[in-house]
């Protein structure tokens, strides 16, 4: 193939506009990987800007992730001040701190100024204390006001989450004034949907919705029409709680005030989308025992994160150990036990899983609370009993049939309706023990189910099996 064609095949591939870049699985292209690594390599900085630079933050985060870590930071300095470092608030931590560590402060200062205040406050907190005061030392003095005081608020909460940039009136301008200013200003956040109404010391009064200014006559002033804002959040708020309040009341955007209730920001639908998913990865990963690890880490900080709960793990997998050498002897006579002890220990583990899942996630959503955890517990008990009867019995002929012994298949299936009850009340009380005494249960939960029903149920087949065989 001639080198006319070779060109003719890499234009007409790289054609790319943004929908273009993701193949059909919602993974980036090979081959548009392929052709920007290749660019990389080549330092062709024009078909980065033509092809790379454009795209939206969120699929040049996509692409960031997506390519070679030793490729990443030298797309971002072909780029240049052509590279948007909002792409950095789509990715994980570790690819955002390589990538800022290499960018000189001028250049992270000039982007940042070009930010929503909710983005910058996210690239900002992963820096050097150091670094965040130099950065904002070349910032104008109302920005650098603005972010310093989102960053005094505690990590996830709903100051540091909210944007600074807002539209507040005084009451008494009318609704003409209201609109005219909003043609004149030109500092007023890129899109809103509620205009706030505060004192002269920004004490938050009501708000109005964009509709319904455009809906009202010029004259009729702003109190008028203003609608009392119930659910103005704390600054200081969990940015869970925030999130739950956005779902329950199906909210847009809601102001966040100071602890004397003046406006201090504003909290928006994008913000909480994300924060509900951060909050479900979070916890996902929480309950598997690697905390807040990303596939980015390196192999010492992922191995760091998991030996925690391994290490607590393998003492509870002692003490499982431990009861099953208290029937050394039963074992010996009877090897059939041996066989038919991880199919008792495995159906109550995964019983317990199910129960410990559906209640760390109503214990995260506030749907379990003191008033209706003993329903839900009974509830619960009620569901262990019932599959402990139905898997109990049929297992319990399962074994009777293999290993013709019917002595065998009453005692499995006897141990197992114990260890399924036992399952659903671990998977419920631990995680509201743990909550109740402070601990995370999206972090303790797990193992302490898994040991409760693996002693429970050597205890029961075995402890069964020794004294069904001794008396007769």
């Amino acid at each position: 193939m001639s080198n006319t064609d070779d060109d003719r095949d890499f234009d007409e591939v790289t054609a790319f506009d943004g929908s273009d870049i993701y193949a059909d699985d919602g993974s980036v292209r090979s081959d548009f990987l392929m052709h920007v690594g290749a660019a990389i390599a080549d330092r062709d900085t024009i078909y980065l800007r033509q092809h790379v630079a454009g795209l939206h933050a969120s699929e040049l985060g996509d692409l960031l992730e997506a390519i070679q870590p030793e490729q990443r930071l030298a797309l971002v300095l072909l780029l240049g001040k052509e590279f948007d470092l909002a792409a950095l608030t789509e990715v994980d931590e570790a690819i955002r701190l390589d990538i800022v560590d290499h960018l000189p402060n001028e250049q992270i200062a000039e982007a940042i100024g070009e930010m929503d205040s909710d983005d910058a406050v996210y690239i900002l907190e992963d820096l050097d204390q150091e670094d965040q005061e130099e950065i904002l030392a070349k910032l104008p003095f109302t920005e650098r006001v603005r972010l310093r005081r989102s960053l005094d608020y505690p990590e996830s909460t709903a100051g540091r989450r909210m944007q600074t940039e807002f539209v507040a009136v005084p009451p008494f301008w009318t609704v003409g004034q209201t609109i005219d200013y909003m043609r004149e200003d030109e500092d007023l956040p890129d899109s809103f949907t509620q205009i706030f109404v505060i004192d002269p010391t920004f004490k938050l009064l009501g708000a109005v919705d964009l509709d319904r200014v455009l809906r009202t006559k010029r004259s009729v002033k702003i109190d008028a029409i203003m609608r009392d804002t119930s659910h103005a959040i704390p600054a200081e708020m969990d940015q869970e709680e925030a999130a739950q309040l956005f779902e329950q009341y199906d909210l847009l955007s809601a102001a966040v005030v100071d602890d004397n209730g003046r406006l201090v920001g504003v909290l928006t639908i994008d913000d909480v989308v994300d924060v509900i998913q951060e909050e479900a990865e979070e916890d996902f990963l929480r309950m598997s025992g690697v905390g807040d690890e990303e596939l980015s880490d390196t192999i010492t900080d992922a191995s760091r994160s998991r030996i925690p709960w391994l290490f607590v793990n393998s003492m509870t997998a002692c003490m499982s150990a431990s009861v099953i050498g208290l029937f050394d002897a039963t074992i010996q006579q009877i090897v059939a036990l041996a066989i038919l002890m991880p199919i008792v220990a495995g159906m109550g583990g995964n019983a317990g899983s199910q129960t410990m899942t559906v209640t760390v996630r109503a214990l995260a959503t506030r749907a379990l609370d003191t008033h209706n955890a003993p329903r839900i517990i009974r509830r619960e008990a009620g569901v262990g009993l019932l599959n402990g009867l139905v898997f109990g019995a049929f297992i319990g002929v399962v074994a009777g049939l293999w290993f013709q012994n019917v002595h065998i298949g009453g005692i499995i299936a006897a141990a197992m309706l114990i260890n399924m009850i036992a399952a659903a009340l671990a998977g419920i009380l631990i995680p509201i023990v743990l909550d109740k005494s402070g601990a995370d249960p999206a972090v303790s939960s797990a193992v302490f189910v898994t040991a409760v029903t693996d002693i429970t149920g050597f205890f029961s087949f075995l402890g069964l099996a020794t004294w069904w065989f001794h008396v007769t």
